[in-house]
């Protein structure tokens, strides 16, 4: 899990990489919340991080602008996403045979991360954790181009469940795209006491989808 430095839009982009463990393995890069609180070490984070190790993805997380060691300052979503941009091209610079990339984001690094993958046609799935629909605009997914699936805590404090399913329902409008929608029951914002829910739903969908015959391409 060696530390890396990444050319960012505003300096330099403090990360963690886990390097391709074979030709053509598959793309992962992580999001982490609110730069207000949320770093690259946040535990959803690192749980998201070290399952698409194992799975032998080329995987990356980094620290947004003005975050631990990344510089800058924060700008509200826009730069954030402009790092999330670099980040990926960083990454596919180094291993530019990757066939497929994926997004994972918790929160604000949920809705980053599913407006880049608006951007980059290369994403083939995402997974968005507590994405915080009553927050933020998610009209630009219009439409959303890849499959992925939604987890949300019944218990969610922060984001309200109403609100992440009138997304849900939005996005199953769309054709050649299939959205999965996970509730962890009685898991708050941060699931501090649903960990092994939250991952286990995770880990059931990624066996789904990277399954040879999945249904879902």
């Amino acid at each position: 899990m060696p530390e890396v430095i990444i050319p960012g839009p505003e300096g330099r982009l403090e990360g963690r990489f886990s390097p391709p463990p074979r030709p053509r393995a598959p793309v992962a890069m992580i999001l982490h919340p609110h730069p207000s609180s949320g770093t690259m070490n946040n535990h959803i984070v690192q749980a998201l991080y070290q399952t698409f190790v194992r799975r032998g993805f080329a995987t990356l997380r980094f620290n947004f602008r003005g975050v631990g060691k990344s510089q800058g300052s924060f700008d509200n979503g826009i730069g954030e996403l402009s790092d999330a941009a670099a980040a990926l091209d960083w990454v596919q610079s180094f291993h530019p045979e990757a066939q497929t990339t994926w997004i994972g984001g918790f929160s604000f690094g949920a809705w980053i991360g599913m407006q880049l993958l608006m951007r980059r046609p290369e994403v083939r799935g995402f997974i968005s954790i507590a994405p915080p629909a009553n927050m933020y605009d998610f009209t630009f997914l219009a439409p959303c181009p890849s499959s992925g699936i939604i987890i949300q805590g019944e218990a969610d404090e922060v984001v309200t469940p109403s609100a992440t399913q009138k997304l849900v329902d939005k996005l199953r409008t769309q054709r050649h795209i299939t959205i999965h929608h996970d509730v962890i029951p009685r898991a708050n914002h941060f699931f501090e006491h649903e960990m092994p829910d939250l991952m286990r739903s995770v880990d059931n969908y990624l066996d789904m989808r990277l399954a040879p015959d999945s249904p879902i391409k």
